[in-house]
């Protein structure tokens, strides 16, 4: 079955990086683009970054400059790296993939304090 395996959130201060990882399993990862999107309290889930099977990458515009989605297919991971983190990037972060549906990880908490 599907499955996707957040990891490496935590509380960070303002100005400060953190890396997330996604490990995934029970799909063609290599075919597949990937996500990130996250949630904060009170808000809607939004997208944060996608990768393509190409590599190619989008980003919502909160994150451009500050976030690097990556993959490597042979591990068949995906990685988030935030830098320059704020207080308004705090959220629960999640994992995705659009295959007949949408797949989610469990998330992972990104606390960043002033």
């Amino acid at each position: 079955q599907v499955q996707l395996v957040e990891s490496g959130g935590g509380l960070v201060q303002a100005g400060g990086s953190l890396r997330l990882s996604c490990a995934a399993s029970g799909f063609w990862f290599s075919i597949n683009t990937m996500g990130w999107y996250r949630q904060a309290p009170g808000k809607q889930r939004e997208l944060v970054a996608t990768i393509s099977t190409g590599s190619t990458t989008n980003y919502a515009d909160s994150v451009k400059g500050r976030f690097t989605i990556s993959r490597d297919n042979a591990k068949k991971m995906v990685y988030l790296q935030m830098n320059s983190l704020k207080p308004e990037d705090t959220a629960v972060y999640y994992c995705n993939v659009r295959l007949s549906i949408p797949y989610w990880g469990q998330g992972t908490q990104v606390t960043v304090s002033l």
